[in-house]
């Protein structure tokens, strides 16, 4: 069989699901009001999560190279729907869409410049680059 770098077992009773990528093991579940026991984070939230470490990360790596004053940097996300017409930059434009609010905090001696460049470069980070990509998701059942 392949090996697959995450895998996620929901065993019979509930939402909760057991999550392993590499060495790491992590529990994702739905909230109680939406049936699960709320005993992880859902779905959604790791989406955000892997959104919101990228976006550290990727910012921590330029200042560090640029050797700037960065002391943190903390990423506020929030995952909602909205009606399309609502939207005047989006291309679809009827039924509902994903928003993702991404709220960047950068503390440190930086200036304007600097922090300006590190939006910018928010923007870079690989998964922000995924979701506004083309995705293909390939999906089998494994005898």
């Amino acid at each position: 069989m392949m090996e697959y770098t995450v895998k996620v077992q929901n065993p019979a009773g509930g939402y909760t699901s057991n999550v392993s990528a590499g060495k790491h093991t992590l529990i994702a579940d739905e909230p109680e009001s939406l049936g699960g026991a709320d005993r992880g984070p859902g779905p959604y939230d790791f989406l955000l999560i892997a959104l919101g470490s990228c976006t550290a990360m990727t910012i921590r790596m330029y200042a560090d190279r640029k050797k700037w004053p960065l002391e943190d940097v903390i990423v506020h996300l929030s995952h909602d729907k909205i009606h399309a017409e609502d939207c005047a930059d989006c291309e679809t434009r009827e039924g509902k869409i994903d928003r993702i609010k991404r709220r960047i905090e950068l503390e440190g001696a930086l200036n304007t410049e600097q922090r300006q460049r590190l939006l910018e470069i928010a923007e870079k980070c690989p998964v922000h680059r995924t979701l506004h990509s083309e995705i293909k998701v390939d999906t089998a059942l494994v005898d």
